[in-house]
Order: C-alpha cells, then structure tokens, then sequence
C-alpha cells in the first residue's frame, strides 16, 4: 500500500526532480507534490511525496528527517489526512467580517 510523507522546511526552489532524486534513495516513488500559494503561485515550503510501501516510507523518513537538504533541516513525517472545515468556520477573518466585508453589527 502507498503511504504519503509529508516533506516540510524545504528550500522554496526545490524542485521535483530534486525530491525525486533524494528520496528515490528509500524506494520507489508514486508521486511527487510541491503545492503553490494561491495568490503568488511560488511553492510554499513543502512538499508530499507519495512512496510504493509502507516499508519504503519508514526508510525514507528514517533517512531524510533532520536531515539538511540545500541548507536547510528536513521535517519529515507520514502525513495526515485533511481536516475536515465547516463551510461557516471559514469565513470571518480576524476582525470579525465576513467575506463580503460585514460585520456582526447589522442592522435591518
């Protein structure tokens, strides 16, 4: 079964290829993602890769975690599945308006 680590404090030009290169050392690779900020589309300082087994993961992150990688210290986990978000939680930001600007002070 695939297991998915989560690879963080990564440089920001990290590249696939790169990952891919460094952890191939574990194990077969399924997968590699860097995600993007939203609004700069730059990688966020993170990535996932997804290994063939279990096995190989554990390897994997026995090798790599604390580990420099271009200068900086790997952090490096099996990832945990998305939390779940209500769609209200969401969207108040901190001073207590929602999306569209409003307060909580309303009047009708």
């Amino acid at each position: 079964m695939n297991t998915k680590l989560y690879v963080g404090n990564l440089p920001f030009e990290t590249s696939e290829h790169a990952l891919r290169t460094l952890f191939a050392q574990a194990g077969n690779i399924v997968s590699v993602t860097i995600p993007l900020d939203r609004m700069s589309n730059r990688p966020r300082g993170f990535a996932f890769v997804e290994m063939g087994s279990s096995e190989e993961a554990r390897k994997a992150i026995q090798m790599f975690n604390g580990r420099d990688f271009e200068g900086r210290t790997m952090n490096v986990s099996e990832a945990r599945p998305p939390e779940q978000r209500s769609a209200y939680s969401n969207t108040r930001n901190s001073f207590g308006r929602d999306r569209r600007g409003r307060g909580n002070d309303r009047r009708y």
